[in-house]
């Protein structure tokens, strides 16, 4: 079970990281140019908060339930050789940090340019929050493994 749950969580961060990737262009671009406040804006932008909400649940599973990475790891070492071990810090500490935080700048992106009546706030306010996550998502991928 802790195997496919890790290659639905894997496969799944490839589609989080394309739709928040489009969202994010998506508001940079309506942002610099101007551009009005459409339907399908509202869409990509809830679909970015869907599908990384998806992914957190999925990690959340991963992350209590994995007998390699995660808690376990915490448990099983302690957390001083955690954070000596710098494979088993990002599994344990750094990615599920990092990541909730992504999706709390995606949340609150999203929850607060509802808000805005002016199509040039929305996407101002998407265009910062969207960027905040995906250079947060970037920064803590376990890139050697996903290739």
């Amino acid at each position: 079970m802790d195997r496919s749950i890790q290659i639905i969580h894997s496969y799944w961060a490839y589609l989080v990281l394309l739709v928040v990737v489009l969202a994010t262009i998506n508001a940079l671009a309506a942002f610099f140019s101007k551009r009005e406040y459409a339907p399908k804006d509202f869409r990509i932008s809830l679909f970015g908060l869907i599908v990384t909400h998806i992914q957190l649940l999925i990690g959340l599973v991963l992350y209590f339930t994995s007998p390699v990475w995660g808690l376990s790891s915490i448990t099983n070492m302690g957390m001083a050789a955690v954070m000596k071990d710098s494979t088993a810090r990002l599994f344990a500490v750094e990615h599920p940090l990092i990541m909730i935080l992504a999706v709390v700048f995606i949340t609150i992106g999203y929850s607060k340019h509802k808000k805005n009546l002016l199509s040039h706030k929305k996407f101002k306010t998407l265009s910062i929050f969207y960027s905040i996550a995906l250079v947060l998502m970037l920064s803590r991928i376990p890139w050697n493994l996903w290739f």
